[in-house]
């Protein structure tokens, strides 16, 4: 069984600090929902605010339709993952598991029946009898997940579990657990600021900024349509280039840059552009939107010199200067098994397309 979770002009102090502000999210049972953003921005408070750990100082946290004020954490229909994991270290695998069910005053047989089920949703059916210590990083991480599970709670709450695993089983891990929450269908909250996490596994994602929601919205779209520039320069990696709005129309701006005139996109706010003629901009272009000209039409280009170029397997990544500028742009090239055609020191053409180009209002920029 899973819930909704409300939170209604949510607002957390510390004295004169405000960690969270004017939070209002609706969270739809059985979805995977992540905060994403940087440390320090708030996504734990308003975490630790749903589990009961935190009071908002003003505003309302609601489960199941369930005002939640009051109510504290060993009361709600919510287990919470850390990222110690918080396992017990002298109990076996499956006794972790059943602890829950053991503090309920369950029978040791059901208890056993219970933990195995779950072993077998895990898949460590066998790894039961095995203490802790016995498992890898990545077994453990299930494990944390099964003995969540087996409080029964109607949301599962995540605070960045795969931050201590190495880069491969962090990505192994993340097509776990959204296969994990697919078969139980509770809700997911899970914290993180990592985006490769919380476009890989999410249904929506709020993207946080001091305290600040700055965009909801699927993975998709938080990478393909930002609506802030904070958005925009957090959420994967951008050429950011700035200017003044000469003209728009048909839902693109025109920006001068001293990169040269540039076409873009008009950011869209709650539907409507956000762009007006004379107003200073940020133009973003994702480094994979970036080509070689190579003599043909493209609706932007920008004259660059190739000063370093790296191979990482899947992919080559060519760093160039702007000449008469300060600028170091970024092109992703799909490693194809061809040869590079531009060598190092080439002086090149670039282009790309104005609707893989956005443009938005010059704003707070995440830090490098």
């Amino acid at each position: 069984m899973s819930a909704d979770v409300e939170l209604d002009d949510v607002w957390i102090k510390f004295g004169e600090f405000v960690a969270a502000r004017d939070v209002n999210i609706t969270i739809k049972g059985g979805e995977f929902f992540s905060f994403l953003g940087p440390s320090g921005c708030g996504k734990t408070t308003l975490l630790r605010a749903v589990s009961g750990f935190l009071e908002p100082s003003q505003g309302e946290v609601r489960i199941g339709g369930q005002n939640m004020q009051g109510i504290g954490p060993n009361k709600r229909p919510t287990a919470l993952i850390f990222q110690n994991l918080a396992l017990f270290p002298l109990m076996t695998v499956w006794e972790n598991i059943a602890f829950a069910l053991e503090v309920r005053g369950v029978g040791k047989a059901e208890r056993r029946k219970r933990a195995d089920e779950l072993l077998e949703l895990i898949a460590l059916s066998d790894q039961g009898d095995k203490m802790v210590h016995e498992l890898s990083g990545g077994q453990r991480q299930r494990v944390a997940i099964a003995r969540a599970l087996a409080a029964e709670p109607q949301v599962l709450l995540l605070d960045e579990p795969l931050s201590a695993l190495d880069l491969k089983l962090r990505q192994h891990m993340r097509t776990e657990l959204r296969a994990i929450q697919q078969r139980v269908g509770i809700t997911f909250i899970y914290i993180t600021h990592d985006q490769g996490e919380a476009l890989t596994m999410s249904d929506n994602i709020a993207v946080m900024r001091e305290g600040v929601i700055e965009q909801v919205s699927d993975g998709n779209t938080v990478y393909d349509h930002p609506e802030t520039s904070f958005v925009a320069s957090f959420v994967g990696e951008n050429n950011l280039f700035s200017g003044r709005v000469t003209e728009v129309s048909d839902g693109f701006a025109t920006v001068d840059t001293s990169e040269g005139p540039m076409r873009a996109r008009n950011a869209l706010k709650n539907g409507s552009p956000q762009l007006s003629a004379g107003d200073s901009a940020y133009v973003f272009v994702r480094p994979e939107s970036l080509k070689f000209a190579n003599g043909h039409a493209h609706d932007n280009t920008i004259k660059a010199h190739i000063n370093q170029q790296e191979f990482e397997g899947h992919f080559w990544q060519v760093f160039m200067d702007v000449p008469g500028s300060d600028k170091t742009i970024k092109m992703s090239m799909v490693n194809d098994g061809m040869e590079l055609s531009h060598a190092t020191g080439s002086e090149v053409s670039l282009g790309f397309a104005a609707d893989l180009a956005v443009a938005l209002p010059e704003g707070p920029l995440a830090a490098e």
